[in-house]
């Protein structure tokens, strides 16, 4: 029987074939771990080993072993590296042949969470080999990097944005379900379960559902986006998430041609988000977008972050990332997608309409009521810095925009 070696020695146990099974020690290719069931085979890069992903498996092209499900070998495949970078093939759960499912042995089920350095030094690793170069003007600080194969390199006009920590992302959060303070998401996280999950696709559309969430996300193949999160309070982030764009999914459901607009719907349930127990706002938590927004390649239904599972105070297991608006429009723990013809009632435009808009897109010459909006606090930095129009995506979004009087329709 083959062996599991701990994940933090850089090689793992593989299983082809059907989900769950046993085979052998990737030797020629590094294994990187998966918070989840799905691991990625990757060229042995020993700075790279240990990054977690939750996504579908890929292999090279060319791999010397083909089992059927079920079968094992105690023989390793071999990786052709320079073929693997060049072109990965992705392939569906529970294939024969040349697909591959690999999993998490129980004996590592509880792998611990990648470390920030770790994960730094991969983004480092992809810097010099140019699979992580930003592209000019908005996308500076977007990289639209497919986690399982490097991208091709794009012409960088700016450097590549300085994250903020993962321990301040976590742990400063607006998420109002779990408590008012910053910190109360991160301490009250553990009452959220965020599987089993099910995610309804209502409304205006050909093919509606109720998705379990894990069927969901293997109809996708995951992206990790390097984004700006723009709080309209007036602190920022610049987050790595991984997710998928919600283009894909709408595409998938097929809207009509009555569909307008989407709205998203929070978990409603006070024993799991016990700040709904409050009258602080209109319960469920909802947000929306108009249709050709929420197609923008840049809008993102996020699952992870810093190559993590989503944790529990930040959204899980689904949250909405638009990247150009303000961050109380990147709704958390969705449960339904429905499309509308009417523009949908959001909450925080119910709450304080003159405060929060529909749109709330990122505009410095728009201030709130009670505040300025032309400069903005980068978490873990000291001083201002300014804002920009649509938070630097300008060049992407605002043709969307194109003739409407920004002012009135914050």
């Amino acid at each position: 029987m083959p062996t599991a070696i701990d994940p933090d020695a850089g090689q793992v146990t593989v299983a082809f074939g059907q989900a769950g099974g046993r085979a052998t020690t990737i030797s020629g290719g590094e294994a990187v771990v998966g918070r989840h069931s799905s691991w990625e085979i990757m060229p042995s890069h020993s700075d790279i080993t240990g990054l977690p992903l939750h996504r579908r498996p890929t292999v090279s092209e060319q791999p010397t072993v083909t089992l059927a499900p079920g079968e094992q070998s105690n023989e390793p495949p071999s990786f052709d590296a320079g073929a693997h970078a060049a072109s990965t093939t992705t392939h569906p759960r529970g294939r024969t042949g040349t697909s591959w499912q690999v999993s998490l042995p129980a004996a590592l089920a509880a792998e611990k969470p990648t470390d920030e350095k770790l994960y730094l030094n991969r983004r480092d690793w992809l810097k010099l080999a140019g699979t992580a170069a930003a592209v000019g003007a908005g996308l500076d600080l977007l990289t639209r990097r497919n986690v399982a194969a490097p991208v091709a390199e794009a012409p960088a006009r700016a450097a590549a944005p300085e994250l903020t920590r993962y321990g301040d992302v976590t742990t400063y959060n607006n998420f109002y379900e779990l408590g008012l303070d910053k910190g109360d998401p991160a301490r009250n996280a553990g009452t959220l379960k965020p599987r089993p999950w099910t995610v309804e696709i209502a409304g205006e559309v050909k093919s509606p559902a109720a998705v379990d969430l894990d069927a969901l996300l293997g109809w996708f193949r995951p992206e990790e986006r390097v984004y700006r999160m723009r709080c309209v309070e007036g602190w920022s982030m610049v987050i790595p998430w991984l997710g998928f764009p919600l283009a894909d999914l709408l595409k998938r459901v097929e809207p009509t041609s009555f569909a307008k607009y989407v709205a998203f719907t929070t978990l409603l349930d006070p024993e799991q988000l016990p700040g709904q127990r409050a009258r602080t706002l209109q319960w469920p938590y909802v947000e929306g977008l108009r249709l050709d927004e929420a197609m923008h390649p840049l809008t993102l239904l996020a699952t992870g972050l810093y190559g993590k599972a989503l944790p529990n105070q930040n959204g899980a297991p689904l949250r909405l990332v638009v990247p150009w608006k303000y961050g109380f429009k990147g709704i958390k723990s969705i449960v339904r997608i429905e499309l509308t013809r009417e523009q949908p009632q959001t909450t925080w435009a119910l709450a304080a309409p003159d405060e929060y808009g529909f749109f709330a897109n990122v505009n410095p010459k728009v201030d709130h009521p009670r505040w300025s909006q032309a400069t903005e606090r980068r978490i873990g930095e000291l001083r201002r810095r300014p804002t920009l129009p649509f938070n630097g995506y300008a060049d992407e979004v605002a043709s969307l925009y194109t003739g409407m009087d920004l002012a009135k329709h914050f």
